[in-house]
């Protein structure tokens, strides 16, 4: 590839929400990088499916918990062109538990995979894109959660604490970074018909919840995945630092 191609990394790009912003970044014209944990079955088609569609894409095997698999998936994307957005998707919820019943091991694991995770790859993203370093700037989208308003008693409030630094994380690494080229903001997604419900053990989540929401419906990733492009984009060259709710109106109230 031309190092002027411009390339998207999507974490967690596989299914859900990751695939669905693949779809629409090589929509966009740009090359997009799909890192998946485990799934390499589901991240083949993807990149099959912009193919065919005349996209550029590659999948990359990798867990954000391993700094050596971040630092491959990043030169996977440094070999297309030149890395213009980093999308900050992979995330792993759990079983419901109370705070008295989580072990040490979930809570490293909620920890690694939802927080530090994102900050190596941001760390990495900025090193390619800020003018510090000789970039030419671009966009980190880190995925939230409406949880990290909502505390998630009685389910997952590891998660949500966890979505909660991410929305710290968001503000502060925008600041530091908002004279260098890089915007960075995040999206709160609420109830969406996603696989991570069944990965939680509750595969029925999403249907279950959609009476009690404010639009009686639960969300679809595509819909998260317009949030994510435009903040990508530069329609918003004047955005960073913002945390937007993609939610149907949960938790809008503190």
């Amino acid at each position: 590839m031309h190092e002027m191609t411009e390339v998207v990394l999507v974490t967690g790009g596989s299914r859900g929400i990751g695939a669905a912003v693949c779809r629409r970044v090589a929509e966009t014209g740009r090359a997009v990088v799909v890192n998946y944990a485990a799934n390499r079955a589901s991240a083949d088609a993807l990149v099959a499916e912009i193919a065919e569609a005349g996209g550029t894409a590659v999948a990359v095997q990798g867990d954000v918990r391993k700094e050596a698999d971040i630092l491959k998936m990043f030169e996977a994307a440094d070999a297309l062109g030149t890395l213009v957005g980093l999308v900050n998707n992979a995330g792993v919820v759990d079983s419901k538990q109370r705070v008295d019943e989580m072990s040490a091991e979930r809570l490293e694991r909620m920890f690694a995979v939802n927080v530090t995770g994102s900050f190596l790859c941001a760390r990495e993203a900025v090193k390619r894109m800020s003018t510090r370093y000789g970039g030419k700037g671009g966009g980190i989208v880190n995925l939230g959660s409406a949880s990290s308003k909502l505390g998630s008693p009685n389910q997952f409030v590891d998660y949500a604490a966890a979505k909660g630094a991410i929305d710290t994380m968001t503000v502060g690494l925008a600041l530091e970074v908002a004279e260098e080229g890089v915007r960075v903001n995040a999206v709160r997604p609420g109830i969406i018909e996603t696989e991570i419900h069944a990965s939680g053990g509750v595969p029925g989540r999403a249907a279950e919840l959609a009476p009690k929401l404010p639009m009686k419906r639960a969300g679809t990733a595509d819909e998260v995945a317009k949030a994510i492009i435009w903040l990508l984009s530069e329609d918003a060259s004047y955005t960073t630092g913002a945390i937007l709710d993609v939610s149907g109106g949960r938790a809008i109230l503190p």
